[in-house]
């Protein structure tokens, strides 16, 4: 085989490699978490494949004068990145007749970076207020553990908290995917019947 005939051979074997390459690295959704929970009130929802764990999302709180105190902790696999965060907050005993006042008062920021992009909003259809977080710049790589919200019932007879998390990862690797985390995580307060 002669110079030329031996490039347009590795040519079009190289065409063929790369013409497959838009299906490897595709995002993939995963909605079936499991829930692990602890006698201290702190609840995670592990998302999984056949590879391990790839991402979790923990929260944990308390009552402090009638205000329930939600600090929230996102772990993510090495080699991933938090590209945005959107969570669905609401109490669904009440959600639609007296929804409950949620705020986000953690500072949002990494440590050489500007503060990423926070919308939060009541949405047209379906109960509850939406927080979405893009733009996490050096928090992305990290397990993001400053963001606290902070929910304050508007009916005594709320007593469960629903948090939808949607977590979009980002990978670092070109052959490995993406990743949409998506599943509910729900919190009770018992003490709020006292």
């Amino acid at each position: 085989m002669n110079r030329r005939e031996y490039l347009a051979a590795a040519c079009s074997t190289g065409v063929i490699a790369t013409a497959g390459c838009s299906a490897i690295g595709d995002e993939q959704t995963l909605s079936d978490p499991t829930v692990h929970g602890d006698s201290s009130g702190r609840k995670t929802l592990v998302f999984t494949t056949t590879d391990g764990d790839i991402g979790k999302f923990g929260a944990s709180s308390y009552v402090s004068s009638g205000v329930i105190d939600v600090p929230i902790e996102i772990w993510h696999r090495e080699g991933t990145a938090v590209k945005a965060i959107k969570l669905r907050v609401w109490m669904p005993e009440v959600a639609r007749e007296s929804p409950a006042e949620v705020a986000l008062t953690s500072p949002v920021e990494g440590d050489s970076s500007s503060p990423p992009s926070v919308a939060l909003y009541t949405p047209d259809r379906g109960p509850g207020t939406v927080i979405e977080i893009s733009d996490l710049d050096d928090l992305a790589d990290e397990t993001i553990s400053i963001l606290k919200l902070l929910v304050k019932p508007t009916a005594e007879t709320a007593t469960t908290l629903t948090i939808h998390a949607t977590i979009g990862l980002t990978s670092s690797g070109i052959l490995e995917d993406d990743y949409a985390l998506d599943g509910d995580l729900q919190l009770t307060y018992s003490e709020r019947n006292n």
